[in-house]
């Protein structure tokens, strides 16, 4: 049975840059989970994975200025990624209704290594805040991807957002870890700094909207 991985979430930057945590190997192969003091233990525990001797994981954390409530209603859409993952082009869902165990079809823009991507819902808590999908086919060479996306009220006043989000991937034939890592890493951080963009115009929106209707 492969060791249970689990991803030091050691830092968020709080100038809206995402930041990668490192993963800490001990002598027994096992690694460890230190999270950093804001994040709470019931998130934390998502982001720990089976990892086995041929794959890699890897996590991104990005601070939000922007409600729990605002930034969920973005991400919990499966049926929707484009919305701010910049690299989906187009998405149908091809199976079930949105519940876990829905399977959508993603088709990538051009200039990445793939052009559609199968990919099954595996958790959706709303109560949570949890969302978790898997890879289960498409023309790309990321087998066993799967990835699990965790949001919780920033430090302070709670007004804002951390989003979380982990992965857990083979390592494709001629690839290294670091390779896999640094390639998956620099898809998720963009995908995290459009979902900020996203949700905070979309916070800006709604204040607007909000005053004007006070005005009016």
């Amino acid at each position: 049975m492969p060791p249970k991985s689990s991803l030091l979430l050691h830092r968020i930057n709080h100038s809206g840059t995402a930041a990668t945590t490192t993963v800490t190997n001990r002598h027994d192969n096992t690694l460890l989970v230190k999270p950093f003091a804001a994040v709470p233990d019931a998130v934390a525990r998502y982001h720990t994975h089976s990892v086995a001797p041929n794959q890699c994981c890897s996590a991104v954390a990005q601070e939000i200025a922007a409600s729990v409530a605002t930034v969920w209603s973005v991400v919990r859409r499966f049926d929707n990624p484009q919305a701010y993952k910049h690299f989906v082009k187009s998405c149908h869902v091809i199976g079930g209704d949105g519940d876990v165990g829905t399977l959508r079809e993603v088709r990538v823009i051009s200039g990445l290594p793939a052009a559609r991507s199968t990919e099954r819902l595996e958790i959706l808590d709303e109560e949570r805040h949890v969302i978790s999908f898997s890879v289960v086919g498409g023309d790309h060479r990321l087998a066993n991807y799967r990835s699990f996306t965790t949001l919780h009220a920033a430090a302070g006043d709670g007004a804002g957002t951390v989003v979380v989000e982990s992965y857990v991937v083979d390592v494709p034939p001629g690839n290294t870890r670091e390779d896999t890592r640094v390639f998956v890493d620099t898809i998720v951080r963009c995908n995290l700094q459009s979902l900020a963009k996203t949700a905070e115009n979309l916070t800006r929106r709604r204040s607007n909207s909000s005053d004007y209707k006070c005005c009016s």
